[in-house]
């Protein structure tokens, strides 16, 4: 594919249900199904379907829903299985990349032949990746922000968004809002949240166990975090909408409220790839081998994400890294992450190897995101340098929230976990000295040239 598009090995919500929606279907009329974030289901009676562009589909799904145009540009068509996801251009067909799928599966997963073989894609309307922010947080129209808040709470869920706890308890204390309505005395009480606490909080902060091996896990970071925290939360939403203290704010209020607390987390809007990196020694023992990773890409940077553990291991901006992906028939693909940092205190170029199959569609990713920013530049005023771009005729942008930086957050990095390797080139020579971001090791940066988004 040769689009606008990103994809990913790691499962994430869609793995609710295995579903297909394309490959499956003949050539005259039939009923395209298109999966929402909800779950439900958008059957759409077409006609050629080999050769419909996503363009027409999106174009038909608007129509059914009756959404506003917006959603043209804040929301695409995906292929989504538990195996891979793929963004879709709107030149591309879906049913011929439906067929298409298990060389695409062989090209960019490690997924045994069987499961390639019984792998299906499903055909899924989710967030563009391309979309920025700042757009989402000016639109008003209940419908549209519904399906964002349903794909942000079913990234929430997953863990594919990490979260402090008192983030989760605030979310989850939102969706509490939307699903049970404005918190009564009472009515609302740790017991009857606990019954629903799948629902509201991540899984790994909803387990529970007994015996002394519960007790060691409750001195993590995880402890305290459950009904309670969630029902006091929950207390805490506010229902005022003007000076009428009386009335119930609608739902759109707290799909937004839930979005804005979203766009605090720095990986918000992300495309997601699986990939796995080199663990640290440990003393005078070896490395202790390789741990999965999720590696996050959105228009604001890059993060890898450990798998396990829930939380950030890296994040960086665009003009705090180089990079680029090495891949041939004898070594395995790697994305390579180049970044300042420091060795014993002494200051020293990073660099981080990513294992996967995927580097291709992740370094391509990276430099289109990278053309777009540039191609955005010009059109912002000089003091949006450090806030919100602003858009002519539209209202203010909201006072810029500072990122989540709690001592210990899981959305800060953590470079001590990583094995990196620690240099500065200077001739055919590698030492230990304080490098230029001028002098990568790699020509790919934020300030290369303009290049064209090129994947499959």
């Amino acid at each position: 594919m040769d689009g606008t598009e990103s994809s990913a090995a790691q499962p994430g919500p869609s793995e609710r249900s295995h579903r297909s929606s394309v490959s499956s279907m003949g050539a005259r009329a039939a009923d395209v199904l298109v999966y929402l974030a909800d779950d439900s289901v958008v059957p759409l009676a077409v006609e050629n379907l080999p050769s419909l562009s996503a363009h027409e589909l999106h174009r038909a799904i608007r129509e059914v829903l009756q959404l506003p145009d917006i959603t043209l540009d804040a929301f695409a068509l995906w292929l989504v299985s538990p195996l891979l996801e793929v963004q879709l251009k709107p030149k591309h067909q879906p049913y011929k990349l439906g067929r298409q799928w298990p060389e695409l599966l062989l090209r960019f997963t490690d997924a045994p032949d069987d499961d390639v073989a019984t792998d299906e894609p499903s055909l899924q309307f989710r967030r563009n990746v391309f979309f920025p922010k700042r757009r989402e947080l000016q639109i008003r129209d209940e419908e549209v922000l519904r399906l964002l808040y349903e794909e942000a709470k079913g990234n929430v869920l997953a863990a594919r968004y990490p979260c402090d706890v008192e983030d989760c308890e605030a979310l989850g204390a939102l969706v509490c809002r939307v699903q049970l309505g404005p918190y009564r005395p009472g009515q609302a009480t740790a017991c009857t949240l606990r019954e629903k606490l799948g629902s509201f909080l991540p899984a790994h902060l909803c387990k529970r166990g007994h015996g002394l091996f519960a007790a060691l896990r409750g001195r993590g970071a995880n402890a305290g975090t459950g009904e309670q925290g969630l029902l006091d939360a929950y207390r805490k939403v506010k229902e005022v909408v003007g000076s009428d203290s009386e009335r119930e704010a609608p739902l759109g209020t707290h799909y937004h409220a839930y979005l804005l607390k979203c766009h605090e987390l720095p990986f918000y809007g992300s495309a997601f790839f699986h990939g796995e990196v080199d663990k640290p020694s440990q003393g005078f023992l070896p490395r202790g081998g390789r741990k999965p990773v999720t590696v996050a890409i959105s228009l604001e940077g890059v993060h890898v994400i450990d798998s396990r553990e829930k939380h950030v291991l890296l994040g960086l901006r665009f003009q705090e890294l180089s990079w680029d992906h090495t891949s041939s028939e004898e070594e395995e693909s790697v994305l390579w992450l180049e970044f300042d940092g420091n060795n014993e205190g002494t200051p020293v170029n990073k660099l981080l190897k990513i294992y996967s199959k995927q580097a291709e569609l992740m370094s391509s990713l990276i430099e289109y995101c990278i053309e777009l920013n540039q191609a955005m530049e010009p059109a912002a005023p000089p003091e949006s340098a450090s806030g919100p771009l602003s858009v002519p005729g539209s209202p203010p942008p909201p006072t810029q929230r500072p990122q989540l930086r709690r001592q210990g957050s899981v959305v800060c990095s953590r470079i001590q976990h990583l094995s990196t390797i620690d240099y500065v080139e200077e001739g055919e020579q590698i030492r230990r000295v304080k490098p230029k971001r001028t002098t990568s090791f790699f020509s790919r940066q934020l300030s290369m040239g303009q290049g064209s988004y090129t994947v499959v």
